[in-house]
């Protein structure tokens, strides 16, 4: 018996629906899944991971590298938002105020002409402004800002997490200069 035309087309139809409909929720649920809070916690690199290695020059040619030549160096991912969080600035000022061999380099994601003129009004100038890239901000997986990653001289991440106090900036510090566990590394 054969099958009318216009059934077979209904059920072409029907079909393409059906995986155009599948197609949808799977995008759906990585929607869901890549958004929210729960997203964002995945952020960033975990305590003891290798950090990505680079060598950067600032707008004044100075090289600046990762594992740093200091004990501890802080990678501070904020293209546009750190004058929206002036809490955070007044942690980066304490960082850098504390006596402690610690560099702090932004890490642009594109370049920025105001990123300097920013942090000096800020009273960061002592901050290194870096051109990175959106592929090094893949490798260090942040995607919101301000975001903030410490990295010993071994290129082991002691603490990341995304900030918007100076409390949360005083907390990383603090995490940041306690010893790595073996079960971290």
């Amino acid at each position: 018996m054969a099958v009318p035309v216009s059934w077979a087309i209904a059920f072409t139809v029907c079909g393409a629906v059906a995986c155009l409909a599948a197609a949808l929720a799977f995008l759906g649920l990585a929607q869901v899944r890549l958004a929210g809070p729960a997203a964002i916690e995945r952020d960033g690199l975990a305590t003891g991971m290798r950090a990505p290695a680079w060598s950067l020059r600032d707008s004044a040619g100075v090289v600046h590298t990762s594992p740093p030549l200091l004990s501890l160096q802080l990678v501070v991912f904020a293209d546009h938002s750190l004058k929206s969080f002036p809490s955070v600035a007044e942690g980066l000022r304490e960082v850098l105020a504390s006596g402690e061999p610690v560099e702090v380099v932004l890490l642009l994601k594109q370049p920025n002409p105001v990123a300097e003129p920013v942090l000096a009004e800020l009273g960061l100038s002592a901050v290194s402004v870096l051109q990175g890239s959106p592929a090094l901000y893949a490798d260090y997986n942040v995607r919101v800002g301000p975001f903030l990653i410490f990295v010993d001289s071994a290129g082991l991440v002691r603490s990341s997490s995304l900030v918007n106090h100076s409390w949360q900036v005083a907390k990383l510090h603090q995490l940041a200069r306690l010893p790595v566990a073996a079960a971290q590394r």
